[in-house]
């Protein structure tokens, strides 16, 4: 596995992926090694986890350092390779790994990376770096992009231009790769929408066998405590929860309940400064997550960004809970495909919908049935583990490698 960030110095999403995926190889037997990059998650400003899930005996982790810190991040980011830790890298991909998965490898390497070690290659898009210099195609900081303007939109965000993106690096380092994944269909046509020509497979994001719901999924609410709708997540504005707090201004009962921290924090408690069934409850540990997805009425889901997918719809869905999401991005296409919850367009299709939540014990209960069933067959560790040998199967055909395909096939789950 190669990516920039692994626990427990990380910023969430692609690295819980990363690791879920490691963790679920090594149960099964399987030699698993993490490169990931320590200087680039200081560059970034992260603080690291205080406490953080240990690794099994089969996966090693090998945290990247320099005495140059940002320095290595702004080579790779600038040259498209990593200039300070490639020795390093080709030294442990030399190894002879069957299979090399990339996953976020804008700062651990860039595409330059792509071309080191042997094997099967498989890359994972968990953002659209590969086609969006800012890796969420957000233009100019404050809208969805729709059109490529690069230079003036990386402006915006005040980092340097990538001088590698203007010349056919990309092209020629992405022909290493024998197939790419991404979470959801949205982000793979995204990706084809702007330019990038090869094939892009969907392979299901998934949540741990181990981590199956502690008690019966959609298990009714405490009746002393008042219900309560959840947001969770990092607090940016591209999470979109400014467009959700006014609508707790207004009187009633329910409250909104905002798990997590960022840098759009400030804001947004000055936001809800006038808003009492506002609650801001920072970070929380797993346990604590899962307590409040069970008690909750419905996630809020309300991004105004692309996403490409939203590992939280997972964590509430495996507890029987709905999900209330934008009609936007990924989200259309995992209600449909989920039947788990309720879609909204504006401010006043989101307050109908958690209106008709609020009123409806029938209706939160059939949702979060529905939600919990998919997430116990689509979005299954089970499930995720043979569609993934599946592809290395198939990538092991093509190359005529029949002793790994054999291996690959042994490995899927019963």
């Amino acid at each position: 596995m190669v990516t920039t960030f692994y626990p427990p110095y990380h910023f969430g999403g692609d690295a819980y992926a990363v690791r879920r995926l490691a963790h679920a190889l090594a149960r099964r037997g399987h030699q698993v090694d993490v490169i990931h990059d320590i200087d680039a998650f200081r560059a970034l400003g992260g603080s690291v986890e205080l406490t953080s899930e240990p690794e099994p005996e089969n996966v090693r982790v090998h945290g990247l350092e320099s005495p140059f810190g940002t320095l290595s991040c702004l080579a790779t980011h600038q040259f498209g390779r990593p200039v300070v830790h490639g020795r390093k890298i080709r030294a442990i991909l030399g190894q002879g790994f069957d299979v090399i998965h990339f996953h976020n490898i804008s700062l651990v390497g860039g595409p330059g990376i792509l071309e080191y070690g042997t094997g099967i290659k498989l890359y994972t898009a968990h953002e659209h770096w590969l086609v969006c210099p800012s890796h969420t195609l957000w233009r100019h900081n404050r809208e969805i992009c729709n059109a490529r303007e690069c230079l003036l939109c990386i402006a915006h965000y005040r980092r340097p231009p990538q001088l590698w993106r203007h010349g056919t690096m990309l092209e020629q380092q992405v022909r290493h790769v024998d197939a790419f994944t991404t979470y959801s269909q949205f982000c793979a046509d995204k990706h084809r929408e702007f330019g990038f020509t090869r094939p892009m497979s969907v392979t299901p994001p998934f949540l741990p066998n181990a981590e199956a719901p502690e008690q019966e999924p959609g298990s009714a609410r405490d009746p002393e405590d008042p219900p309560y709708f959840l947001f969770v997540g990092r607090l940016e504005a591209i999470k979109g929860l400014q467009d959700v707090i006014p609508l707790f201004r207004k009187a009633g009962t329910a409250e909104l309940r905002v798990a997590g921290s960022g840098i759009y924090e400030n804001q947004l408690r000055k936001l809800a400064a006038d808003a009492p069934r506002v609650r801001f409850l920072g970070k929380q540990s797993r346990a604590q997550l899962r307590e409040l997805y069970r008690g909750a009425v419905a996630l809020i889901v309300p991004s105004i960004c692309y996403e490409v997918f939203a590992l939280v719809i997972l964590e509430a869905f495996r507890e029987g809970t709905p999900v209330v999401a934008r009609r936007l991005g990924p989200f259309p296409e995992i209600i449909d495909q989920s039947g788990g919850g309720l879609l909204f367009d504006d401010a006043t299709g989101l307050e109908q919908a958690l209106e008709k939540l609020l009123g409806s014990d029938e209706l939160r209960a059939r949702l979060g049935a529905a939600a919990a069933r998919v997430a116990q067959s689509v979005w299954s560790e089970t499930w995720a583990m043979k569609r993934y040998f599946e592809l290395i199967a198939d990538v092991a055909q093509r190359r005529g490698d029949s002793a790994l395909r054999e291996k690959a096939l042994n490995s899927i789950p019963g």
